[in-house]
């Protein structure tokens, strides 16, 4: 319950409860809004702390299972703040614009990502040294706007399972993507967005630096919780297959020495050379 109060006080303090224009609201949001001051909103902490523990629950076990998570947040107030958790964590990330079909169409996005990549390779070794200074420049132009865009999922090999949008009304064509895909989405809904739109909301003031900071480091200390764990079961395992692998050596390498023992031990069989007349051969006999 302290835990609960600290975090509800931190809340307050970053003005996560600002909501919208009484005029702007979303009629859906209602079950989230305390009160009205004002002619702004009022966002119940309550709520958001519930909303913000189960989110932070869900994204930890999915970052258990090893998974990827992505986080999107293209408002100048988010931009710096979702690149800086999202690398804490090693997980993609989009904050520039979101392409048309990144997630629905992610194929040729990947083919993007490998252009930009082995122009970066063959800037860097040298293999663009043959060619004219105009066709460099143009290259280094290509990979530059290329990365901007792309650098942040540059790393992701398939469709993360996870979505985290910091704000849903602007992220409206990644969140239409994901939802026909069925990956699931977590996200950051003020006063004037729908709610239902995603699959774990949290109600919060989507505007102000120091809201999405809070919301968001609560959010990444979760999915780290999450890495962590996995990798402390992964080290647990591989040190009991370790331990039984020695445990299996070291039984074989005793039955072998019982086996060589027994050989050293047991003496050659003795030729037996039968008597004359018992069997065998039988003796020539006398003229």
């Amino acid at each position: 319950m302290e835990n609960n109060t600290s975090l509800q006080q931190q809340l307050l303090e970053a003005g996560v409860h600002f909501g919208h224009l009484r005029k702007k609201w979303n009629p859906k949001m209602l079950p989230y809004i305390y009160a009205e001051k004002k002619g702004i909103h009022i966002i119940d902490l309550n709520k958001t702390v519930e909303c913000l523990q189960e989110t932070a629950l869900a994204l930890k076990n999915i970052a258990k299972s090893g998974k990827k998570i992505m986080f999107v947040g293209t408002k100048k107030q988010a931009k710096e703040i979702v690149t800086e958790c999202a690398q804490r964590v090693n997980m993609p990330y989009v904050t520039e614009r979101w392409l048309g079909g990144m997630l629905t169409n992610f194929n040729t996005v990947r083919k993007s990502v490998k252009k930009m990549q082995t122009i970066e390779k063959m800037l860097g070794d040298g293999s663009f040294d043959s060619v004219t200074k105009k066709e460099r420049l143009q290259l280094s132009r290509d990979k530059d706007k290329m990365e901007k865009v792309l650098g942040g999922i540059a790393q992701l090999g398939r469709v993360p399972a996870a979505l985290f949008i910091v704000d849903i009304g602007h992220e409206h064509i990644g969140l239409a993507e994901a939802k026909r895909l069925g990956i699931t989405t977590f996200g950051m809904v003020d006063t004037n967005c729908d709610p239902n739109k995603v699959d774990f909301p949290v109600p919060a003031n989507d505007d102000a630096t120091k809201s999405i900071a809070i919301i968001t480091n609560y959010i990444t200390a979760a999915i780290a919780e999450g890495l962590a764990e996995r990798q402390a079961e992964k080290s647990e395992e591989d040190e009991s297959e370790e331990s039984a692998d020695s445990g299996l050596k070291f039984s074989v390498d005793e039955e072998g020495g019982d086996a060589d023992a027994a050989k050293k031990g047991k003496s050659a069989p003795k030729r037996r050379i039968p008597a004359a007349g018992t069997g065998g051969r039988k003796p020539a006999m006398k003229k």
